[in-house]
């Protein structure tokens, strides 16, 4: 069974005992977390799609840890210009672990 959640303008795919890495949400290490926002469903086989969300579809999941993803570099630059920049950016991140996926019976 699994789901395919939206969480952070991005769409996941879960599955049930799995620990999956999403852009920081602000709860705190410890507690449970609800998606609601589930977009489709795999049941026994039998995959159900919302347009766009599925009504009474449930994830709940529990927050590992917080933590920064790794750094990247951006560099900008004009030739010719004498103009150079360098800027780097490191994302917070949230790893969950998702725990159960309710949708009907």
């Amino acid at each position: 069974m699994y789901a395919v959640i939206k969480s952070g303008g991005k769409q996941h795919k879960v599955s049930e005992g799995e620990e999956i890495l999403l852009e920081k949400i602000s709860v705190e290490e410890g507690k449970n977390v609800e998606f609601s926002e589930v977009l489709a469903v795999n049941k026994d086989g039998k995959l159900e799609v919302g347009q766009p969300l599925l009504e009474g579809a449930i994830v709940t999941g529990k927050v590992v840890n917080h933590l920064k993803s790794k750094k990247i570099t951006v560099i900008k630059m004009k030739r010719r210009k004498d103009y150079r920049k360098k800027q780097g950016h490191r994302q917070n991140l949230t790893k969950v672990k998702i725990e159960s996926i309710n949708y009907g019976s």
